[in-house]
């Protein structure tokens, strides 16, 4: 694959996991009874704290990985098993537990403060998308690589302010069908990626089935 290939895809998969449309509903539902200004402020929190977590998974993600010595193929094929999962809740317009289960929801509806915990984590920047940038940071054999994997992070939470941010009039115009067939084209690419990183990794690990 060659590097704009593989800038192109890292992108757009970063894009589809943490797909800021779906996560409209969630947004709307959590922010309740809160003013415009409030609306704005946890927008801009939310897309800052996304940033952060994709960024220091890019920068520090396979350093922790070492650490504990966890090879990329492995981070790879259950990163990959992980994607694939969430893509069928996604293909089913469900929202993945992976992502958030039943009762992180309810813990949330109590929470004075919801922009980084459960929206930013494990919402939109949750397991699936950092196992993608971790595992695309590893592909980026040049350093120009990581760093436009960054701005592909930057990118990702500017379009998740822009989202939230018009999250009400977005979610009028949508409406449901339209938010969940948003979710389940994402869905289809993710699932594309995620089996694509699961036989990636398994060649490496058993390369009898190459």
């Amino acid at each position: 694959m060659s590097e704009y290939a593989l800038y192109t895809k890292a992108l757009i998969g970063l894009l589809a996991i943490i797909n800021p449309l779906g996560a409209i509903p969630i947004f709307l539902s959590l922010c309740g009874e809160k003013t415009a200004p409030e609306y704005r402020k946890i927008a801009r929190t939310s897309a800052l704290s996304v940033a952060l977590i994709l960024l220091l998974s890019i920068w520090c993600g396979e350093t922790i990985l070492t650490f504990f010595g966890i090879s990329i193929p492995a981070f790879r094929a259950g990163g990959g098993l992980l994607i694939l999962l969430m893509a069928i809740s996604m293909l089913h317009a469900k929202q993945s537990q992976a992502k958030q289960t039943l009762h992180e929801a309810e813990e949330a509806n109590n929470k004075e403060s919801i922009a980084v915990v459960p929206l930013a984590i494990p919402l939109l920047a949750g397991p699936g998308a950092i196992s993608l940038v971790i595992a695309d940071a590893h592909q980026m054999v040049h350093l120009s690589g990581r760093i436009f994997l960054s701005v592909s992070a930057v990118a990702a939470a500017l379009v998740v302010l822009l989202a939230l941010s018009l999250a009400e009039p977005i979610g009028k115009k949508l409406g449901v069908t339209g938010l969940n067939i948003s979710t389940r084209i994402m869905g289809l690419l993710l699932a594309a990626i995620g089996i694509q990183m699961i036989t990636s990794g398994l060649v490496i690990l058993l390369p009898g089935l190459a």
